[in-house]
């Protein structure tokens, strides 16, 4: 078996044709596995908010806020998660899901919605504890779960370079027009209305995909002037007999076309730095989901790093290894904390869910066509030498070396770091533990570029 890396040509499109609607646009899929949303939820809200924000005559900076505001609504998704799988129990993405259905308005739709949510596997005792605290605190951990996520999403839109209109576009987004919502209380025309408009087209993209046209229609009917702006509601209900708003909506191909929507008399072109850091912030994204990966992925990227300078490699694939290792694990956002978080070993069918995290990590990444050899890279992390890995069971001449530099990466900070069923093990056991891999799991040449740079990268 041989055991020398493929040392490919990179096939990567200069940043300077990278459009940031396209960037941003295509790694928002991410975000939707992490609300439970069927793919795609972020890109047809775009679509709907910006059709209705073109009828409401905003101008060119406003729908450009908006644009931005749509498809970053859900940034902070993932820094509830374990919170949420704490108190309920279960799938969280479920939970989230579900309760996107639920008129918050309704005590009985509530209580419903946390009796049938609270997870009953761990017997009948645990359940009546979960449902004992959220009766009593509910509407405090309701309060501090949007505010956590809604904060953290604005935390994030000012990292990615975003302006204060998007973050608080992002902040408010769970706030009602009569002031019921969450977390500030705040009602009528003092919720910005980039909020006001993400929040109608979630309600709208969340029913039409559960029930069709009609459904969606009937039930921002009913929350009008309760949840929504009663003249966004009126704007939306002229849509009705919209062929070309209801057709591309349903389109397989609606990233595209909202790409392509983007308000940019001239486009945004990205520079080297500006997509470093919107694929850190994507990186800090994946690790908020679970307390046991916080900073996984900028180690992982600090490590890789450290490896290709030890191994010489031409600087000109620095970015491209960098920008993989933050990103490798992006498709753990598709898999519930109840496995992520589950202090005993893994049954079958939940190895199965946590294995696809990198066919997830792979999918989200192809969505953007010149990141087609980065998601490749990027989701052949598990993959071993000798053909035992996934997603594809590739063999040592099949795996490139940049694959093989963020899985020594990524190997070394998962068993250094604490785990839900362990603490962290010392750097120098990690190395024994590794060694015993050479030549199966991981390339010895990488794995000793990497201890050559642990002394540094430790102080």
């Amino acid at each position: 078996m041989s055991l020398q890396p493929q040392y490919v040509p990179l096939n990567v499109e200069p940043v300077g044709e990278l459009r940031l609607s396209e960037v941003i646009s295509a790694l928002s899929y991410a975000l939707d596995l992490t609300e439970g949303q069927p793919a795609g939820h972020s890109v047809r809200c775009c679509w709907i908010g910006m059709y209705i924000g073109k009828l409401l005559d905003l101008d060119q900076n406003d729908l450009w806020d908006l644009y931005y505001t749509l498809l970053l609504k859900d940034a902070g998704c993932s820094s509830n998660a374990a919170r949420l799988y704490e108190l309920y129990g279960g799938d969280e993405r479920k939970i989230k899901h579900d309760y996107k259905t639920v008129n918050g308005d309704k005590l009985k739709d509530i209580a419903r919605f946390v009796f049938q949510s609270v997870d009953g596997d761990q017997g009948l005792i645990k359940k009546m504890q979960r449902l004992s605290r959220l009766v009593v605190r509910g509407d405090r951990y309701a309060n501090d779960l949007v505010e956590t996520r809604c904060e953290r999403g604005a935390d994030i839109a000012k990292r990615l370079g975003f302006n204060d209109k998007i973050a608080d576009g992002i902040r408010y987004l769970d706030e009602h027009w009569d002031g019921q919502g969450r977390p500030y209380h705040i009602r009528g025309d003092r919720i910005p209305v980039h909020s006001r408009i993400a929040l109608l087209a979630q309600v709208i993209d969340v029913f039409f995909q559960a029930s069709g046209q009609q459904t969606a229609e009937a039930e921002v009917s009913r929350r009008r002037g309760s949840w929504f702006d009663p003249e966004l509601v009126d704007i939306f209900m002229n849509l009705r007999h919209d062929n070309t708003f209801w057709r591309d909506l349903a389109n397989d191909d609606i990233q595209y076309i909202v790409q392509n929507m983007a308000p940019e008399d001239q486009p945004v072109y990205l520079t080297e730095e500006r997509l470093d850091d919107i694929t850190a912030a994507f990186g800090m994204i994946v690790d908020a989901k679970s307390p046991y990966t916080y900073n996984h992925s900028s180690r992982v990227a600090q490590y890789s790093l450290a490896i290709c300078e030890e191994l010489n490699l031409d600087e000109i694939r620095f970015p491209f290894i960098r920008r993989g290792a933050f990103l490798h694990d992006i498709g753990k956002l598709g898999v519930s904390n109840d496995i992520l978080d589950k202090p005993g070993k893994l049954n079958d069918t939940e190895w199965e869910v946590m294995r696809d995290h990198a066919r997830h990590t792979e999918m989200i990444l192809s969505h953007l066509s010149p990141f087609a050899d980065l998601a490749r890279v990027a989701a052949a992390h598990h993959e071993r030498l000798d053909g035992g890995g996934y997603p594809y069971g590739l063999t040592a001449d099949e795996i490139r070396i940049e694959t093989r530099i963020i899985t020594v990466a990524d190997f070394f900070d998962a068993i250094t770091a604490e785990r839900p069923y362990r603490g962290p093990i010392p750097v120098d056991r990690a190395i024994e533990i590794m060694r015993d891999e050479v030549a199966t799991a991981i390339d010895e040449v990488v794995l000793n570029a990497l201890i050559e740079r642990l002394p540094p990268l430790q102080t």
